[in-house]
């Protein structure tokens, strides 16, 4: 294994290796720039010289690789057509941003997120050579692109037979996009986010998406606004691209099974999935022609159980809570979903709404088990349904537009009847550390609340013209407010996330007849942050 040398860590540092890593890495962290500014393309094309550096061309260019971009859905996608093709066989390399509780999840092998032993060994071979070869006229890579550089390392290494690369912003000057010959091109559902970035239109954001096509590479797209298709379509005919749309995967190809990612909307990005892994097979000699016009009638078995098996933390996830004596509570649960768009927050919405009420139908049908309760809550259960209440864990970040987010959530969740108790603002753990897991959680006197107290501003206006919806427990079951910052009516600021998840364990254990569901959601980060407490 490599050693650290170069990180400017003492040898009698309390880091362990792994910290160790983590901190070179976190020194590569700088701002993001507008994809139009020059330093963008920049660094783009300084990625180049890395790969001279790492000695990376011709491994990168002998890779098989399916490429992934798009605002919504790029990681669900990824992930189908990884299990996909892992179930026919392949030895799989997935990268994908951004990860929930460890670096290591970006790098998977076989639908395994790298063992520590190979991803230090990987990190400073990588780190140190770039350390060496860099100066001042060709610094070392930022965050993101070090990264890239890195799976590209890890899975040329370990000689996977197909690379999955989902794009970690935009597509043209995306770190990813040094690949001059993928074997085939995706683009998931386009909408307006990381406009700061990418653009104002969705022609732009559109523009910037199309980046990764390469000439006469073959291209997928699902259904897109008119203006962006219209863009994409220009930009495949510029470069001979064949781009074909894909359809929703029909159910019924799914021979009575489910989609292992929960919500509608998977269906969109499981037939991008099943078009991307087809034409793969057929362009690498696996799937002859006659084959491949067959699977949009039937599809093979692997498919089916790559698509029915499919897993992806922090999107349409229901984790209950463990407690910190490991007694396992039956009345907290999380709902988690990394939605951060318009678009994603109304599919959000709609999956929260039906899965409490498959959830409570199913758990509310079973009656107590005698060994998991007191024999007061048992007598106070009997066989009758608990009450339920929705509570709303929210933050996302100051360039997000919460008037826009926050309506779209809310109506699309009272369009199905529901209505949440109360909705807590927090700021993320992540933004108060780099990449390590060990930082320490801030102190309420070093951390700025202002962003949050916009969001329960803008909330208490929309619960303004609410007024009278009620849903599940008595405000007067959610008391004991005191660790919160600021207090109101239906909303409350929080300091520190700890205190939000102590908050809800302490209401559980107050009003015991009551099962609590709360939606994570704004932040992919604050899904993260809200999973490395709870599966503690």
């Amino acid at each position: 294994m490599a050693e650290g040398g170069d990180n400017g860590s003492p040898k009698s540092s309390p880091l362990t290796p792994y910290e160790e890593a983590l901190e070179a890495l976190s020194s590569l962290i700088t701002k993001r720039t507008r994809v139009g500014d020059v330093n963008m393309e920049e660094r783009f094309s300084v990625l180049f010289q890395y790969l001279k550096m790492l000695e990376l061309e011709e491994a990168i260019s002998n890779m098989k690789i399916i490429h992934v971009a798009g605002t919504k859905g790029k990681g669900s996608t990824c992930t189908f057509t990884e299990s996909i093709l892992r179930n026919c066989g392949f030895r799989n390399g997935l990268f994908t941003s951004p990860h929930l509780i460890d670096i290591r999840e970006r790098f998977r092998l076989d639908g395994v997120e790298i063992c520590e032993e190979k991803f230090l060994a990987y990190f400073w071979w990588c780190y140190d050579r770039l350390k060496e070869k860099t100066d001042d006229s060709v610094p070392m890579p930022t965050f993101f692109h070090f990264l890239a550089l890195l799976a590209f390392k890890i899975f040329s290494e370990e000689q996977v037979d197909v690379c999955i690369m989902e794009v970690g912003l935009g597509g043209k000057y995306d770190a990813t996009n040094v690949m001059q010959a993928p074997i085939v091109c995706g683009i998931t559902s386009l909408g307006y986010d990381h406009m700061e970035i990418l653009g104002n239109t969705l022609g732009e954001i559109a523009g910037e998406k199309a980046g990764i096509f390469k000439h006469r590479i073959p291209a997928f797209t699902v259904t897109q606004p008119d203006e962006a298709m219209n863009v994409l379509k220009d930009k495949a005919s510029q470069l001979n691209v064949p781009l074909q749309v894909t359809a929703p995967l029909d159910v019924k190809l799914l021979s009575g099974l489910k989609l292992g990612l929960e919500g509608q909307h998977q269906y969109v990005n499981a037939g991008l999935a099943v078009a991307l892994c087809s034409t793969w097979m057929n362009i690498n000699g696996h799937l002859e022609e006659t084959h491949l016009k067959q699977i949009q009638h039937t599809l093979p078995e692997q498919f089916v159980k790559g698509l029915a098996t499919a897993s992806l933390q922090g999107r349409a996830q229901i984790v209950r809570d463990e407690h910190i004596n490991n007694e396992i509570s039956n009345e907290l649960f999380f709902f988690l979903d990394g939605a951060h768009s318009p678009e994603s927050m109304e599919a959000c919405a709609r999956w929260f709404s039906l899965a409490i009420r498959d959830h409570n139908l199913t758990l509310f049908s079973q009656k107590p088990d005698p060994s998991k309760f007191s024999n007061e809550v048992v007598k106070t259960h009997g066989g009758e349904a608990q009450k339920s209440a929705q509570i709303l864990l929210f933050n996302c970040m100051s360039v997000r537009d919460p008037q826009i987010l926050l309506p779209h959530l809310m109506k699309t969740c009272a369009d199905h009847g529901v209505y949440f108790k109360k909705a807590l603002f927090v700021p993320g753990l992540s933004l108060y550390h780099k990449v390590g897991s060990h930082a320490l959680t801030p102190t309420d006197s070093n951390i700025d609340l202002s962003w949050q107290f916009t969001l329960q501003k803008v909330w208490e206006n929309l619960m303004q013209g609410n007024k009278g919806k009620n849903n599940g427990v008595a405000s007067e079951d959610l008391t004991g407010m005191e660790m919160s910052v600021s207090n109101c009516e239906h909303s409350a600021v929080f300091s520190s996330l700890p205190l939000v998840i102590n908050w809800l364990r302490d209401r559980v254990q107050q009003n015991k007849s009551t099962r609590f569901q709360v939606l994570v959601t704004g932040s992919i980060h604050l899904v993260g942050d809200v999973l490395k407490l709870i599966k503690k």
